[in-house]
């Protein structure tokens, strides 16, 4: 009977030591998952920030007052005058 005893106390102990190296490592699981997911929301972050100055560039450089001054400074286009202009119907 005392062997029985010794033998149930030793599985019980057992059992906790195993269920506290358990609950250590799902803990030090559950702290990396939540350092990646941290990561990747700050890499998400980034990515809305350069979308916004790429949306911000885009914007900017589809004016037509851009355009018009890139055409006649970078380009050295001029407009043509009225009667150079030819018109031509369908």
């Amino acid at each position: 009977m005392a062997a029985l005893r010794i033998w149930a106390i030793g599985a019980l102990f057992m059992a906790l030591l195993v269920s506290a190296i358990a609950v250590v490592y799902f803990q030090y699981r559950a702290r990396l998952i939540f350092i990646e997911i941290q990561q990747q929301q700050n890499a998400l972050d980034q990515y809305e920030i350069d979308w916004g100055k790429t949306q911000l560039e885009i914007t900017m450089l589809l004016e037509q007052n851009h355009i018009e001054s890139a055409a006649l400074n970078q380009l050295k286009l001029v407009m043509p005058k009225h009667e150079d202009i030819i018109y031509l119907k369908p």
